[in-house]
């Protein structure tokens, strides 16, 4: 059973890095942007990082559906038929004394996280605290300088035990492992991680995938990781299988439920892959569901 999930966890990660070089070919637009706003009495700001343009090949959406049927999705939803944009954006909490950081992008090669964070208004060396919502290298390649040097230096670098665990097994980021040792304090499946922030787990994208609510008064927002990539695809097809995923039925699973609970109870959302800012909530939409932006970019 380990075999199978680093196998699988390599496979997510070439596939990453592949989209990635796709997205030279279209540069994100806005490269450098912060965009703030509130939850409660709490500050947050969406920190674009850069995006990935894939083509519609049925390869990465719509495994089991075919080209034909995600064109139809993409056509109805009147966006480009021939390629699959997404976004990779991080999130900042600004919870008291604490500048906690969701995720950190691609990292040096081709990322504009830091850039976006200085716009910010916010230095590295002030994050206290990065939370990894998976090992996957669009979230954790912003974890060091083009030297390997630690880009967080005086952060505490959060995730679930398991999924440190395959981020060490997987073998495509060794440099980061090395790096970042000292500072990495895992915790379990739905811990809470501050007074604001608590982690909600979301089974099957990789081992120890975590989702992050981020609470104040009666307000909340469910920062989702990549319990789903795209805003068109994945909301109006969430049954489709998606490459990404490492265990695909039980992901299917966990994105339809947790769709079907974001819809019900009109919770804000920010995804790291939906089109920048990535705010916004989710509606039901037929048998499916559509994406109601709140910001923006």
């Amino acid at each position: 059973m380990k075999t199978a999930l680093r196998i699988g966890f390599a496979s997510v990660f070439a596939s990453i890095l592949a989209a990635g070089a796709a997205c030279a070919a279209e540069p994100a637009i806005p490269e450098i942007a912060a965009k703030t706003f509130k939850v409660g009495d709490l500050e947050l700001v969406s920190l674009h990082d850069t995006q990935f343009v894939m083509p519609n090949d049925a390869k990465v959406f719509g495994l089991d559906a075919g080209v034909d049927a995600v064109t139809t999705v993409l056509k109805d939803a009147g966006a480009p038929t021939d390629k699959i944009t997404l976004s990779v954006d991080a999130l900042l909490v600004k919870d008291g004394g604490r500048l906690i950081l969701i995720d950190t992008g691609v990292g040096p090669k081709g990322g504009k996280l830091i850039e976006s964070l200085k716009y910010a208004g916010v230095t590295p060396d002030q994050i206290t605290d990065v939370l990894i919502s998976h090992g996957h290298g669009d979230h954790i390649g912003g974890l060091i300088n083009a030297d390997g040097t630690p880009a967080f230096k005086n952060a505490k670098v959060r995730m679930t035990a398991a999924e440190w665990e395959a981020i060490k097994a997987g073998g495509r980021a060794d440099a980061i492992v090395a790096a970042i040792i000292p500072q990495v304090e895992t915790f379990a499946p739905g811990a809470q991680i501050s007074p604001s922030v608590k982690a909600v787990e979301v089974k099957g994208h990789t081992p120890g995938h975590s989702a992050y609510e981020i609470t104040s008064g009666k307000d909340s927002l469910l920062a989702i990781g990549d319990s789903a990539h795209s805003s068109i695809i994945s909301l109006a097809k969430p049954e489709w299988f998606i490459q990404f995923d490492g265990d695909k039925p039980t992901a299917r699973d966990s994105r339809k439920e947790l769709l079907s609970s974001l819809a019900k109870s009109g919770q804000l959302v920010f995804s790291p892959h939906f089109p920048y800012p990535g705010v916004g909530t989710i509606k039901v939409k037929g048998e499916g569901f559509v994406w109601e932006p709140a910001l923006k970019p």
